[in-house]
């Protein structure tokens, strides 16, 4: 297996010998997606890393289809769809996973004019929440827990299905099961090989609920990090899949079983590496610093929900007894709870438990950050926590539709201050383009109930 290390000088080298011939400039957009270029490797060399390269500004003003959408303030006809700068990020330089030819660097979006950063970016939403943790002194950590169906069918066999009656590789729940594992063992193999030679720190792989249902872990890194590395692995696994003839998806709810969720590990640090979120002299262990956080994250999870659920897919995995919340409550190891605390001492964390297999890392971790930071802000308190099932608690509950979400989102001040009125904008028209889209769809449910009944 190929060590991860890749440093400039390496890519140069193995440029030069044939080993790398291909780069990949790559960005994530609105809907979580690595976009971007292959680019020849002695062109990356002796051009795009001196020059960089470009890329329209359409590329966040589409749709999931990509088709391009009016209504958009940066990206329209009126404005002849320009372009952007991909702004290379050489610490994010790794082997491409799956393509032993191939090597990868990510992007930030800058504008051409020099206006600095394209503000409605994923990656540049974070990189602003990012700044305002190092103003107050802190530096945040994260790790998602990224889960997904796998099918025997390729991709293309469930395109021309329609991806209906697809086939799990498991018949039954294989959750924690080392014998349900070894069934896809094969691919899951590869995908954490591929991960590690890419650089991620990979812990392990177990099966999960759903038929061909799994999960790979992977080991906190800083936010940016670990949204870096969430995408590579998201594309990676779904290339990986295909070259075994597979698929599988991510998206939040595929059946009537169990939904691919995300959930979202998060901590904070001083600046200098020290532990802030601990204090053994208070109850539970929680320093002022974390219940303020966690109070900050509970009390702005409806108004950013959208950022943890951007789809009309994303709100069919609220269900209850589903594992996926639907109580706006926080509890000790309580999977009951939309936001769970885990962990003791440099490990305390909180797991928000509300985002799906299809959310954009980027905007899900700068909303969990901006919500927390709120809290220390403003000094919020804590309520106590929820011991019991919170599925049948009287507590607030998590949106249930895009629509609902989109309105929230729209009128939160403190969305606004923490993102700025341009991105929230920005986001709730992406919003509601998924809802015209959907409301002009006749859906299989529809011909079922009506076609010969109504």
């Amino acid at each position: 297996m190929t060590r991860p290390e890749l440093t400039l000088d390496q890519l140069r080298a193995e440029i030069a010998d044939g080993t790398i011939d291909t780069v990949v400039v790559a960005f994530t957009d609105m809907q979580g997606r690595l976009q971007g270029k292959r680019i020849h490797g002695q062109w990356f060399v002796d051009t795009v890393l001196g020059h960089g390269t470009e890329g329209c500004n359409y590329l966040l003003a589409v749709d999931v289809e990509m088709n391009t959408v009016d209504g958009y303030a940066i990206s329209s006809w009126e404005t002849g769809y320009g372009d952007m700068m991909f702004d290379l990020d050489l610490t994010t330089l790794r082997r491409t996973p799956g393509q032993n030819y191939s090597a990868t660097v990510q992007c930030d979006l800058a504008w051409l004019d020099g206006r600095g950063l394209v503000r409605q970016s994923p990656r540049s939403v974070l990189r602003a929440q990012v700044d305002a943790a190092a103003a107050l002194g802190f530096t945040a950590l994260a790790g998602t827990e990224l889960e997904f169906i796998v099918f025997e069918q390729s991709y293309a066999a469930a395109w021309d299905a329609r991806y209906v009656g697809l086939t799990g590789v498991n018949r039954y729940n294989v959750d924690y099961s080392i014998q349900g594992g070894t069934v896809v063992e094969p691919l899951l193999r590869e995908i954490r090989n591929e991960m590690y030679a890419a650089g991620l720190k990979v812990e392990s792989a177990k099966g999960e609920c759903n038929l061909g249902q799994h999960e790979i872990a992977f080991r906190y890194e800083d936010v940016l990090r670990t949204c870096d590395n969430h995408v590579i692995y998201k594309n990676a696994a779904k290339e990986i899949a295909a070259k075994h003839g597979q698929s599988l998806t991510f998206m939040a709810k595929y059946d009537e079983r169990e939904g691919n969720s995300c959930h979202i590990h998060l901590s904070l640090r001083g600046t200098d590496g020290s532990t802030v979120f601990a204090d053994d002299g208070r109850e539970g262990g929680h320093s002022d610093v974390f219940d303020h956080f966690l109070a900050g994250v509970q009390a702005t999870l409806r108004e950013l929900t959208y950022f943890y659920a951007p789809n009309i897919n994303s709100y069919k995995r609220f269900q209850p007894g589903s594992f996926a919340p639907t109580a706006i409550a926080w509890g000790r190891d309580n999977r009951t709870c939309a936001l769970r605390v885990v962990g003791h001492g440099s490990g305390l964390r909180v797991e928000n438990r509300v985002p799906g297999g299809d959310v954009n890392p980027y905007l899900a971790v700068a909303a969990m950050l901006a919500g927390g930071l709120h809290g220390i802000r403003e000094g919020l308190a804590l309520e106590p926590r929820f011991d019991g099932n919170a599925y049948a608690s009287d507590k607030a509950r998590v949106p249930t539709t895009l629509v609902e979400a989109r309105e929230l989102l729209l009128g939160s001040a403190v969305a606004r201050a923490a993102f700025g009125d341009e991105v929230v904008e920005h986001y709730a028209h992406a919003a509601q383009v998924e809802v015209d889209a959907f409301n002009r769809a006749v859906t299989d449910w529809e011909l079922i109930r009506g076609f010969e009944r109504l």
